[in-house]
């Protein structure tokens, strides 16, 4: 499953999405540290095709996990080479200008 949740400001659309197993969790990598926290990443559970809509829209994104970075990966939303790897967790972020 995957959590979402969409912040909307002004035109901005940010999407927060996440592999709904990592929430709670602080990945770790040297003196890299992300916590995947229910608040950020909300309380939604969506499918596949519901997130790939929601990036298709989004001015930014924020995504970790393995299953949500390679659906954004396949949708060519994201380059492999700019995934950042955090304690073996893959973490992604786009922008569109």
């Amino acid at each position: 499953m995957i959590r979402c949740k969409v912040y909307r400001q002004g035109r901005e659309v940010v999407v927060a999405a996440c592999d709904q197993d990592l929430v709670g969790q602080e990945l770790r990598d040297g003196k890299l540290r992300l916590k995947v926290t229910e608040a950020f990443y909300g309380t939604d559970s969506v499918s596949s095709q519901d997130l790939v809509q929601q990036l298709r829209v989004c001015t930014i994104a924020n995504l970790v996990g393995h299953r949500v970075v390679a659906l954004a990966m396949e949708q060519g939303l994201i380059a492999e080479s700019n995934v950042l790897w955090i304690g073996g967790v893959p973490h992604a972020q786009l922008a569109t200008l």
